[in-house]
């Protein structure tokens, strides 16, 4: 794509969604389209199969898959805005009559009364560690949070009526303290996040430094970014990517004045932005079509408008200097490396700036790593909580970190 097709592909969409609103679903569509790339591609793929066909792949798929149905003790509290925040805890098993799980053993330390808090991403929810909590259930205390407009929490106030607001990285920490305090009010933490949800734990760390150095001992950040967002080209050629970024959030609040029109417009569209949330989350051909079909529901679950409200707040996203507040913290930094959303170079960056981090980058791994590599991203976690004692040492978190229970 040259520059001029691009800026004309960039100025069009505008027009589009500044304009003629019945045409809003498509202008939706063609965001995607634009901003993700490969499109024509993608198209000709999905239109090789009956839409028919696709429809009841995807009803059998939604009826057989176990990912996402992981429930704990619910609980709410309110951020300091009042928006309500949705968490469920998984307890530590008292008396397990299965026979202990084991796995490599790093010492043999008892356990420390340790609660593991993962963070999700952006256009997620806290099932997006399906495979992590159930590999963990039972054998540590774990708390799973959906963040403001995601999954069962509410809109912020801010986030409603006709003088939206945009979300900031800020107002995320902000939201991680409140959800600390009411699921795990005392006691050692393990702060978990990946994407949106790693840089909500830096922003944590920024306003609240005394909790990390007083709580937090051990952190891991999966697939996310300290800045320099805005240097991403998603894998697309730069001048188109840039084209696009200049109009994208003036569109985005438009479309976003317009949820109901748009959402119409994405499912008429379904297909198209099934192969390109595939593209953008997995690196995998083989990724298990159940497990793909999981994270198109999440995604495609959170509304035009959310969408809208949440993209320019990782532009001016800016945490590096937050790290240092983890420089004594044992830390884990993963990613895909074929990540196209926060390219492997940014975890690389964040280990670079904590000196008691463990790099890993997972060959053959996209954003949603895991999600499709599973089993590695689970066995770091396991390493990472046994370092801090958090697990007993004779425990077994499960070969491939899925719901399936492993023998003794």
């Amino acid at each position: 794509m040259t520059e001029t097709s691009s800026v004309e592909a960039a100025e069009a969409l505008s027009a589009a969604a500044a304009g003629n609103w019945r045409r809003a679903g498509f202008a939706g569509a063609a965001i995607g389209v634009v901003a993700a790339g490969a499109a024509a591609g993608v198209a000709i793929e999905r239109l090789t199969v009956g839409r028919g066909m696709r429809r009841k792949a995807r009803l059998a798929l939604d009826a057989a898959g176990p990912y996402g149905a992981l429930r704990g003790t619910p609980g709410r509290t309110a951020a300091d805005d009042g928006t309500e925040l949705y968490y469920e805890v998984d307890e530590v098993e008292a008396d397990s009559a299965a026979p202990p799980r084991r796995r490599r053993l790093f010492g043999r330390r008892a356990p420390r009364p340790v609660t593991v808090v993962f963070s999700h991403g952006y256009c997620l929810n806290q099932d997006s560690w399906h495979f992590q909590r159930a590999a963990l259930r039972g054998l540590v205390r774990t708390v799973h949070w959906d963040q403001r407009s995601h999954g069962r929490s509410g809109r912020g106030a801010a986030q409603q009526g006709p003088d939206r607001v945009p979300v900031t990285i800020d107002q995320l920490g902000r939201d991680l303290k409140a959800v600390v305090d009411a699921a795990a009010p005392e006691g050692p933490l393990v702060l978990v996040g990946h994407s949106m949800g790693g840089m909500t734990v830096m922003a944590l760390a920024e306003q609240y430094p005394e909790l990390i150095r007083e709580r937090v001992v051990g952190v891991a950040f999966v697939g996310t970014s300290c800045g320099n967002l805005g240097e991403v080209n998603y894998g697309l050629p730069v001048a188109g990517v840039n084209a696009v970024r200049r109009v994208l959030p003036s569109v985005l609040r438009a479309l976003g004045s317009q949820a109901e029109l748009v959402e119409r417009g994405r499912q008429a569209t379904a297909d198209l932005f099934a192969g390109l949330i595939k593209r953008y989350s997995f690196s995998s051909r083989d990724v298990d079509p159940a497990v793909a079909r999981f994270a198109e529901r999440m995604i495609e679950g959170t509304p035009i408008d959310v969408v809208a409200e949440f993209y320019p707040a990782f532009n001016e996203h800016d945490k590096a200097e937050a790290l240092s507040v983890f420089a004594e913290v044992p830390a884990l930094a993963l990613a895909g490396d074929r990540d196209l959303v926060t390219p492997s170079s940014h975890t690389e960056a964040i280990a670079g700036l904590l000196p008691d981090a463990e790099l890993v980058i997972v060959p053959d791994g996209g954003h949603l790593v895991m999600l499709e590599h599973p089993e590695t991203v689970t066995d770091r976690l396991a390493d990472l909580l046994v370092r801090v004692g958090a697990v007993p040492a004779p425990t077994n978190v499960g070969t491939y970190g899925s719901t399936a229970q492993p023998g003794p």
